[in-house]
């Protein structure tokens, strides 16, 4: 069963970008909060989940291979 995951990055600061994220493009209500001092993520609503692990999986990887924040994407598997 594949799983798919879109985001977007709806503000950025010095300390922290902010991503708009879920599994329709046309519908992303959750967000999560990446530290960017030491990469590690949070997400708004507590729920650590798959779709949740998966999308911060990718900004960081994202991030690591191109040196800044992505502006939107997605990750399929």
């Amino acid at each position: 069963m594949a799983a798919i995951v879109y985001f977007r990055k709806i503000s950025e600061t010095e300390e922290r970008v902010e991503y708009e994220f879920g599994d329709d493009p046309d519908h992303v209500e959750r967000r999560l909060t990446m530290d960017k001092a030491s990469c590690t993520s949070t997400v708004q609503d507590e729920q650590v989940d798959y779709t949740f692990l998966k999308t911060s999986r990718k900004l960081n990887a994202l991030h690591t291979e191109r040196g800044v924040w992505p502006e939107r994407g997605m990750s399929v598997s």
